[in-house]
């Protein structure tokens, strides 16, 4: 299978989150703001995680869907950093 060109890929942008079990609690709270279609778009792929902290890769038209979307999220979460390279998110 060939490879996309790189004018095809979606473009990322990668979110640092702190909260609490985050990696459960992500999913939940795009599901229930914008369902199964909007978690789809957002194209959520899981980078680095640990219990209160991870790092997320997102669709870049997402970003503002997933910040409303743990705005709303009753459990305390909270983006603290968005980048659009991984290297330049740990800074």
């Amino acid at each position: 299978m060939k490879a996309l060109q790189p004018s095809m890929r979606e473009n990322k942008r990668y979110l640092f989150i702190k909260g609490k079990d985050v990696k459960t609690n992500l999913e939940r709270a795009i599901l229930e703001f914008s369902g199964v279609l909007g978690m789809s778009k957002v194209g959520l792929t899981w980078v680095k995680s640990d219990k209160e902290n991870c790092i997320v890769g997102i669709n870049r038209e997402a970003v503002d869907l997933v910040r409303a979307s743990i705005a709303v999220y009753p459990e305390k979460m909270e983006v603290t950093r968005v980048s659009g390279t991984i290297k330049g998110l740990i800074k």
